[in-house]
């Protein structure tokens, strides 16, 4: 009985923060029998599918400028989507965004959950490594792996997806394919898998992982290191969580940006003619080298400058539409959830 008045009097608290109004919590009490891992599921995967839709534009222009798609490859980020606009309209904007929005949310979902679990998994058991933000690192490193090779088979259907393009021949005025064209996400999985089996549909998860495990760590070192720095008085401040955020999300994309463009290198190379006649990336630091060889070392941060564009609102609305459904979703602080769970 002391749990459930604790839960409701938890989020009355809550709620009653956000707007006032007891309405508010009649509409809500239905979540509050959940667990506070779901909550946070539920959480982690809106804020993505949000953030991922409001960027999605700049996300596809910064794949067909990794994996130089032919037409695109010589153009800056303005002529780029132009181009877009041109040929296939504002929905070309959004080409392969479902499929994005679809890994998203369960990567989201799974990134967020995981890393509290991970983390109050290793306070438990190594507590020789204190409470600072070496934890954060290993905890989010963790998480960001996890989360990866639950849904990367969505991710190399989003990139697939997204490098499909439309050219025009003659006077321009008749628009046509290049490459192979995809109806859709199951019809992408469905045509790799036969292709190779579950092989293919992990092809590029190495340099993935190499990439998310210090990506994923850095973010959340950064960011918690970040806010150790912050008066008390403003620890709660949603554009302090942004601040630290972007910050987190700017440095660590740049230290791990390169391993980003072997993997889109390595999921659609056999896509493109150019490559047919020469030999796969056998790893990724096959990978990284034949790139700055054949197309220089400015190649491995193509499409950085979209990346920076996009990271800053991505990372912006993903923290604001996370802390918004935790306070719809009643999910206490993170250092009141030892004192939620012991009740």
């Amino acid at each position: 009985m002391s749990s459930s008045t604790q839960g409701t009097t938890l989020s009355t608290n809550v709620v009653g923060l956000v707007d006032g109004s007891s309405a508010s919590h009649r509409e809500v009490s239905v979540f509050d029998g959940l667990p506070i891992y779901v909550k946070e599921l539920i959480a982690g995967g809106a804020a993505g599918a949000f953030a991922k839709t409001a960027v999605a534009p700049l996300e596809r222009v910064k794949i067909l400028l990794q994996t130089r798609t032919e037409g695109y490859h010589s153009l800056g980020v303005h002529q780029s989507l132009k181009k877009l606009l041109k040929n296939e309209g504002v929905i070309g904007f959004y080409k392969g965004n479902g499929a994005s929005v679809l890994r998203i949310v369960p990567y989201a979902a799974l990134h967020y959950m995981t890393y509290e679990r991970y983390r109050g998994w290793i306070l438990e058991n190594y507590s020789a490594l204190g409470t600072g933000p070496v934890v954060d690192l290993l905890a989010g490193s963790a998480s960001g792996g996890t989360a990866v090779l639950c849904t990367y088979p969505l991710d190399l259907a989003r990139t697939k997806l997204a490098y499909q393009v439309k050219g025009t021949r003659g006077n321009g005025s008749r628009a046509t394919h290049i490459g192979p064209q995809y109806s859709g996400t199951k019809n992408v999985l469905e045509a790799v898998y036969k292709e190779g089996g579950l092989r293919a549909l992990y092809r590029g998860v190495g340099p993935t992982l190499i990439g998310i495990l210090p990506y994923a760590g850095l973010k959340f070192y950064v960011y918690e290191e970040l806010k150790r720095h912050v008066p008390e008085e403003h620890q709660s401040s949603i554009m302090m969580r942004l601040s630290c955020g972007a910050i987190a999300g700017l440095l660590g994309q740049t230290f791990t940006y390169p391993l980003d463009v072997v993997r889109r290198q390595m999921q659609v190379e056999h896509l493109r003619p150019s490559l047919q006649d020469r030999a796969r990336y056998r790893s990724t630091f096959d990978g990284l080298s034949s790139i700055v060889r054949n197309q220089g070392w400015r190649q491995l941060f193509a499409g950085l400058s979209v990346n920076y564009m996009k990271i800053v609102p991505s990372v912006a609305i993903g923290f604001t539409a996370y802390d918004t459904m935790k306070a719809y979703l009643n999910v206490p602080p993170r250092q009141k959830l030892k004192s939620v769970s012991a009740a």
